[in-house]
């Protein structure tokens, strides 16, 4: 063990010979494109002021996404009853 200047202990370890690690595989993430149907299902959602949750099962797309594709188009969501 070694001590640094700043009292923080530092444990060295022999490097690993022969050994492989396996790291963990990221998950891809299957980005979809806006359809014109979508955008449309936003506005009508948005004109009868649906939750964003509910909207979100419905569209298999996220709360954030949502919102994004909702500011972009300049519609509101989310609305407080």
């Amino acid at each position: 063990m070694s001590i640094c200047n700043a009292n923080i202990v530092m444990i060295h370890r022999p490097p690993l010979i022969g050994v492989k690690i396996i790291m963990a595989k990221k998950t891809k993430r299957a980005k979809r494109r806006w359809t014109k149907e979508n955008v449309r299902e936003i506005r009508l959602h948005s004109r009868e002021k649906t939750p964003v949750s509910k909207i979100s099962k419905l569209t298999k797309r996220t709360v954030g996404a949502l919102r994004q594709k909702a500011f972009q188009i300049g519609v509101s969501l989310g609305h407080r009853r």
